[in-house]
């Protein structure tokens, strides 16, 4: 009798201890399926629509490639135009999710008609440089130098950024400008003097240093009377504002500030 009590006892124990063990691995593996241990958090993905001032071409074509390979299933959708353009546009419901401006004068416009989601965050500068044919025919080397009779030159139109800054270095030197032609964009003007229809045109310096050898830049000083702010802001009619506020993130994070910076672009 004494062996039989023993070896129940035996068998009580054994159950326990396996019970007991039963129990522990329930309990290290149960937080493995909360979504915090196991990664399944939630992930960007699906498209966001840009609108940008078409001086960003270049640099806004790089952060969206950057921004598509470190978040897999996004897309980046780029519309480039200048900005008083851009900005009818969306007042007339085109489909943004995001507007960069080469100004805050049209970015405040959409911001008055409520048309922002929030407040616009300054991400960049530019200046306006002179871009000449690498020959220089007209022999440009200063800003009075568009006045001189006979030199074509060629200037965004004034209610475009680089337009409106052409006619504030104007003003502030004294010296009225007579262009051949007035365009709608800053590449428009770049266009013209890499085709040879003009002398000269006034546009931005990183448009400059992204044309290469296709044209010469003359600075001059007087290009500190008008230094462009660049402001950047969701759309408030964003159908994907989370993806909206993760790419204006990237365009302000030190990696964006350095794809802008290394492009020509000055700090906010």
């Amino acid at each position: 009798m004494r062996t039989l009590h023993l070896k129940k006892s035996i068998v009580v124990i054994s159950v326990a201890v396996g019970l007991a063990g039963a129990l522990a691995a329930c309990g290290t593996t149960a937080p493995a399926a909360t979504p915090s241990s196991t990664g399944s958090t939630s992930q960007l993905s699906g498209t966001v629509t840009v609108f940008a001032a078409a001086s960003l071409k270049s640099t806004f074509t790089q952060l969206a490639k950057d921004f598509e390979a470190r978040n897999p299933g996004t897309k980046v959708t780029l519309s480039f135009a200048g900005s008083s353009d851009l900005v009818t546009q969306i007042s007339q419901g085109a489909p943004a999710d995001i507007f960069a401006s080469a100004d805050t004068k049209n970015m405040t416009k959409l911001a008055d008609a409520k048309l922002l989601d929030g407040a616009a965050t300054n991400f960049a500068t530019n200046v306006l440089e002179i871009a000449v044919p690498p020959s220089n025919p007209a022999s440009i080397s200063s800003f009075a130098d568009l006045a001189k009779p006979g030199v074509k030159v060629v200037t965004c139109a004034s209610q475009v950024p680089c337009g409106a800054a052409t006619d504030t270095v104007a003003k502030a030197s004294g010296i009225t400008l007579t262009p051949v032609s007035e365009e709608s964009s800053v590449t428009d003007v770049l266009g013209k003097v890499t085709s040879g229809e003009a002398d000269a045109g006034l546009v931005y310096v990183t448009d400059i240093k992204g044309a290469g050898d296709k044209v010469k830049g003359v600075p001059f000083p007087e290009s500190d009377k008008a230094v462009n702010t660049y402001p950047i802001a969701t759309v408030s009619s964003s159908q994907n504002k989370e993806l909206a506020a993760a790419f204006i993130a990237a365009v302000t994070s030190e990696a964006g500030k350095k794809v802008l910076g290394d492009a020509g672009f000055g700090a906010p």
